[in-house]
């Protein structure tokens, strides 16, 4: 079986991290992977639905605490590092929305990506930690992708406490948009999936423009952005379509 598996659903693209034997731990090349699938993504569909097989979403890199035979020079090593921060950035960048899935633990990496999505329903028995300190690692991969999500004092704490939180204080950090019941999170995404179709294809890609680059912005440009966008936006044809 492929280890990332892919299943298009008229206009949802599903994908799988598929190795739940070693809790969906990732391997470089199924990071290279996913990049690739969500670079794509747009091309299929109109939103991306990110979950886990088995019980677990993502517990990390399958790397996690393995050092090389030899430690690369500083500029070898960003080299190395390219894949993560890649994916992170494919997933900023993607122009349809990712949904992440998180059933029970979502470490490391995996905590990373549930970060990064646009949208994260947790399992009320999910579970998230970056445990890289634990390993003499310096987790500024992880903490790239919390940088505009997490608040400076929860990532502090996530990383130095290396302490294993609940949905609940997840989504009190930023890391998730909705606890669910674990029975009912499969409905869940289905019923949100259901609500983000409603929309014409360019508000929807105009929601995650908006979302991506103008919080970085002084207000003035901000709103002068959201007010280019809704012109440009609401003006086509695509926008008054009959439901």
């Amino acid at each position: 079986m492929p280890d990332v598996l892919t299943k298009q659903d008229g206009a949802i693209l599903h994908v799988t991290l598929n190795k739940p034997e070693r809790g969906n731990a990732v391997s470089d090349e199924m990071v290279a992977e996913l990049t690739g699938i969500i670079e794509g993504a747009e091309k299929t569909a109109n939103v991306l639905v990110l979950r886990g097989a088995g019980a677990d979403f993502c517990v990390g890199r399958a790397t996690m605490g393995q050092r090389p035979p030899t430690e690369p020079d500083a500029f070898e090593r960003r080299t190395f590092s390219d894949v993560v921060f890649n994916c992170y950035g494919a997933m900023r960048n993607a122009k349809i929305p990712i949904v992440a899935v998180v059933q029970g633990r979502a470490l490391g990496f995996g905590c990373a990506i549930a970060a990064a999505c646009d949208i994260t329903l947790a399992s009320d028995k999910a579970v998230f930690q970056v445990p890289e300190m634990a390993h003499n690692i310096l987790p500024t991969m992880v903490m790239s992708s919390f940088v505009d999500r997490v608040p400076r004092k929860a990532m502090s704490y996530l990383v130095y406490s290396q302490a294993a939180i609940g949905p609940e204080r997840a989504l009190s950090f930023g890391i998730v948009s909705e606890v669910v019941p674990a029975e009912k999170l499969d409905a869940a995404v289905e019923t949100l999936c259901a609500a983000i179709l409603k929309a014409p294809l360019p508000a929807i890609l105009g929601v995650k423009e908006y979302v991506k680059t103008a919080p970085d912005m002084a207000v003035f440009g901000a709103v002068e952005f959201a007010r280019n966008l809704h012109a440009t936006i609401n003006s086509s044809g695509k926008m008054r379509r009959k439901h």
